[in-house]
């Protein structure tokens, strides 16, 4: 699925990518870290969802070799893990709360041979390192999350978050609040709906949200 739409992935790559399957169903038999009914879309609803922020670097041109990421609220290793197949010469730390699943982050980081992968059990906020960008997946209200990385990024935050970005949907008052809590200009966030990248209805009002630092 992935080499469909990112066509200059290498052989390596792409058999990594293939290997994500039976290894998230073979930890998942034993910790729970992705839900029973998601598993079997696996490669849809995880790890293409995690590669919009691919599609966001490349058209955005970072994520350049020696780039730091860090990944809030990395849950099983989303986005974390498909983009650190993806970017081979950046590197990430895999940060969460709940000791199990930074078990599973490692083991398939090790399985699969990733050198460019950290992982610790942790709150974002108890992480003493600064980094290009933090990068996570619809942790919490973004007014929630901004506090927590505040200080611990140079160039910006990559969220995805899905909700109706229409003036008085959900998403929309959720960045309405967020940017005056954290007094930031609204119009200086990018806003990319995923639809644009992948053709699918699961991708329905689902985005990828750049705020620059």
């Amino acid at each position: 699925m992935v080499k469909d739409f990112f066509k200059d992935i290498t052989p390596q790559q792409e058999e990594m990518f293939a290997q994500l399957t039976p290894l998230y169903e073979d930890w998942n038999s034993k910790i729970n870290v992705v839900s029973r009914k998601d598993i079997d879309k696996l490669q849809l609803h995880h790890v293409l969802h995690s590669l919009a922020i691919a599609k966001f670097a490349q058209m955005a041109e970072v994520f350049k070799p020696g780039t730091k990421i860090m990944d809030v609220g990395t849950g099983g290793g989303f986005p974390g893990i498909p983009l650190a197949i993806m970017f081979p010469e950046v590197d990430f730390l895999l940060v969460d709360s709940i000791g199990k699943k930074i078990k599973v982050v490692t083991e398939v980081a090790n399985a699969l041979g990733l050198k460019n992968v950290r992982a610790v059990k942790a709150r974002a906020e108890e992480i003493d390192e600064k980094f290009d960008f933090v990068v996570s997946r619809a942790v919490t209200d973004l007014g929630n999350f901004l506090p927590w990385v505040k200080g611990k990024y140079t160039k910006g935050v990559i969220y995805l978050k899905g909700g109706d970005l229409n003036p008085g949907g959900a998403l929309y008052q959720e960045l309405e609040n967020a940017a005056a809590k954290c007094r930031i200009e609204k119009k200086k966030m990018t806003f990319c709906p995923i639809e644009m990248w992948f053709a699918d209805e699961f991708f329905k009002e689902k985005y990828v949200i750049y705020i620059p630092r």
